[in-house]
């Protein structure tokens, strides 16, 4: 257009048409490629990743505004003269692809990349500075194999270690939920009421990097106020472990845990002061007082044990089997290691 062409020689305007025309450029010519070591950039590289969407099958707003944010930034920091990377994926790996699967009578692979196909049109039209050739789902082998590769090397260094636990089991959805997904005592999604039961489970013992995640909190540029929740998310704590001695015996006649209940405080001056000590429900003393005191709430209860199989030591590949792990981000403290132990 010159400067003496009128715009209304060019036609009425179409936001359609016109930005379907830029993007299929943007498209032919690669323009949000990131190259190593690209020339063109040299102030060097910058890796603009956003936390990738669950394909639930519909952008909404709370997509648009994150995205957009990732997007401008993106663009102003190329502009600026660095290399930026901001690729895109989809977080299509565990049970809500699933339930919604059979919610819709449909295979979770057929709904899943349904799902995303539509998704990806959808920000295809919002004409994000996406670099499409790095796209990735975490549903697919080639992306989860790593997943599973570093499990297992943090099973042979020891990290990754199994023992038995006591969780919350939604019997409906038929998985595990974290404390903060159980509500008045029901599942958060299914609605069902949640029951204790005892399973073997994978752990991390990150308490041996305490010190290290603690120590360089200071290196990273976050808000104090960020930085302040990540130390208490972390969570060290100094003091002393005692225990209270108890005559409660099992079923055989043994003494629980040996007679003992082991203790964690921060005040050992007040230890003197101390007139009862008080366990939680899934404890093994709690479980003996209820068999002789139906009184007692239900959630007293023993928890029941699963019903399928341990998983070997160490783990093994078999044709048809998926590793999977049940999250669960609720620290306690464990002062024998000075630190924290992290379910998993």
């Amino acid at each position: 257009m010159t400067s003496s062409t009128l715009p209304s020689q060019l036609g009425p305007y179409s936001a359609k048409r016109l930005e379907a025309d830029i993007q299929a450029h943007w498209a032919a010519a690669e323009t949000f490629k990131a190259i190593e070591n690209d020339p063109r950039y040299p102030k060097g590289k910058y890796y603009a990743c956003s936390m990738l969407p669950y394909p639930s099958g519909k952008l909404h707003m709370g997509h648009v505004r994150n995205y957009t944010i990732n997007d401008v930034m993106a663009r102003s920091l190329r502009m600026q003269g660095y290399n930026v990377l901001m690729p895109m994926g989809w977080d299509a790996f565990g049970l809500p692809a699933e339930n919604a699967a059979m919610a819709n009578a449909v295979a979770p692979a057929a709904w899943t990349y349904s799902n995303i196909e539509h998704m990806k049109g959808q920000m295809l039209a919002m004409g994000l500075a996406i670099d499409w050739s790095r796209e990735c789902a975490t549903c697919q082998p080639d992306y989860y194999r790593w997943n599973q590769w570093l499990f297992l090397k943090m099973r042979e260094k020891g990290i990754a270690y199994l023992k038995t636990g006591t969780v919350n089991w939604d019997p409906v959805d038929q998985t595990v939920l974290a404390n903060e997904q159980v509500v008045d005592g029901r599942g958060w999604r299914s609605g069902a009421l949640v029951e204790k039961r005892d399973i073997p489970m994978y752990y991390l013992g990150i308490t041996r990097y305490a010190d290290e995640l603690l120590h360089d909190l200071d290196k990273l540029g976050w808000p104090e106020r960020v930085k302040l929740m990540q130390e208490n998310w972390i969570g060290r704590s100094e003091g002393v472990r005692f225990a209270f001695e108890h005559s409660i015996c099992d079923s055989k006649g043994e003494l629980i845990n040996n007679g003992r209940v082991y203790v964690f405080t921060t005040r050992a001056d007040t230890i003197m002061g101390v007139t009862f000590c008080a366990v939680a429900a899934e404890h093994p003393l709690a479980s003996q007082a209820a068999k002789s005191n139906p009184a007692l709430p239900s959630s007293l209860r023993p928890a029941k044990q699963a019903v399928w199989p341990r998983p070997t030591s160490p783990p093994v590949k078999k044709k048809g089997w998926t590793l999977a792990l049940s999250f669960v981000t609720r620290l306690r403290a464990h002062p024998s290691r000075s630190g924290l132990e992290t379910t998993y």
